[in-house]
């Protein structure tokens, strides 16, 4: 007698093709938050470089005074005068349109030969300066600001003690924090004209366009997951 066995569908061993299937779209729902920063860092700095370069440069800032000693010459002698002429020589433009990305710290080098530049690169400048002809100064950072100090400087909305949390003085090399007292609609709103309304269209089209396919290719595959 010839016994004769029926395999059940379940006992069907998968194919190879449909087992990568689902290791692929395992991973892919595993690391789908990675894939998101992934996707927005690759479109904010193409060069990944540039980020940890201007992070570490906040906290060891690029003051050259042999790079504005050939400029140096065009210069008043007074403070004042001096960040005033230095504001004029170096037009304000965000780091979009000078650097192609949402925030970078550039050196003094990089700031004189593009000729223009935020509150950072003129900040650059203006400590330069004030080194080559040794004026005292201290460089001062809030959340939305870089500035220098120096004896007469007149204290603005933008620029006091209240609002600064970070602080470093060139002769002493001394650095301190501290929680800035500043309202939280002036920094989100700087913070938002000079990341998305300065933000190049075509980089803003490529963000969120990626964005879209990342989240439509995870909700197909639970759509597909569902139905299995």
């Amino acid at each position: 007698m010839v016994n004769i066995r029926v395999t059940k569908p379940e006992e069907i061993p998968r194919s190879t093709n449909a087992k990568r299937k689902v290791i692929a779209r395992s991973i892919f729902q595993s690391y789908f938050p990675l894939m998101l920063v992934l996707w927005i860092l690759f479109v904010l700095y193409p060069n990944p470089l540039n980020l940890p370069v201007s992070i570490e440069r906040v906290f060891d800032l690029d003051i050259d005074p042999g790079a504005v000693e050939s400029i140096a010459g065009d210069f008043p002698s007074a403070p004042t005068d001096i960040e005033k002429a230095v504001l004029e020589r170096i037009p304000y433009r965000y780091d979009w349109e000078v650097y192609s990305v949402p925030w970078y710290f550039p050196t003094v080098g990089e700031v004189l030969e593009k000729g223009e530049g935020d509150c950072k690169a003129r900040a650059l400048v203006l400590a330069s300066i004030f080194e080559l002809k040794n004026i005292p100064y201290q460089v001062n950072l809030s959340p939305i600001h870089v500035w220098v100090d120096y004896e007469g400087k007149r204290e603005t909305s933008i620029e006091n003690a209240k609002v600064k949390f970070y602080q470093q003085d060139p002769e002493t090399g001394e650095r301190w924090f501290k929680f800035p007292e500043i309202d939280l609609r002036e920094v989100m709103d700087s913070l938002w004209q000079g990341f998305w309304i300065a933000m190049p269209d075509g980089r803003k089209a490529l963000l969120i366009s990626g964005l879209l396919a990342l989240v439509g290719a995870r909700v197909a595959l639970s759509k597909t997951r569902a139905a299995q």
